[in-house]
């Protein structure tokens, strides 16, 4: 059963708006830290946003302010919404979890990729000029 299933990915023009969402199933919303992350083409994985289980958020500095990450507890769900997209958005979009600060592997802060716990299976954006 996916714990992780993102949905919401399609292909727009530069300019545009999607919104993504994340349902995480099997626990609840209110882990230690909710990510998306992203891979382009030949291009390494890298963080776009995070939000704690405080509800404190950090993005990646290309998309501060177009990107707004939240999450709904109660629908056990991580949304991006993202705006104002450009050609250099696209990839393919994860959503992640770190149900605590510390586990077997380590202590990670918020949205280290290395202690992520679960991973979707990515949705794909495409902005086209």
């Amino acid at each position: 059963q996916d714990q992780l299933v993102e949905s919401g990915g399609g292909s727009v023009q530069a300019g545009g708006s999607l919104r993504l969402s994340c349902t995480v199933s099997g626990y609840t919303a209110s882990t230690y830290c909710m990510a998306w992350f992203r891979q382009a083409p030949g291009k390494e994985r890298e963080e776009v946003a995070a939000i704690s289980r405080a509800g404190i958020t950090t993005y990646a500095d290309s998309v501060k302010d177009r990107f707004t990450i939240s999450k709904d507890n109660a629908k056990n769900t991580l949304y991006l919404q993202m705006n104002s997209l450009k050609p250099e958005d696209t990839a393919m979009y994860y959503c992640a979890v770190q149900l605590e600060y510390c586990s077997l592997g380590g202590c990670y802060i918020c949205a280290n990729e290395d202690g992520m716990d679960y991973w979707g299976k990515g949705t794909l954006v495409t902005i086209s000029s």
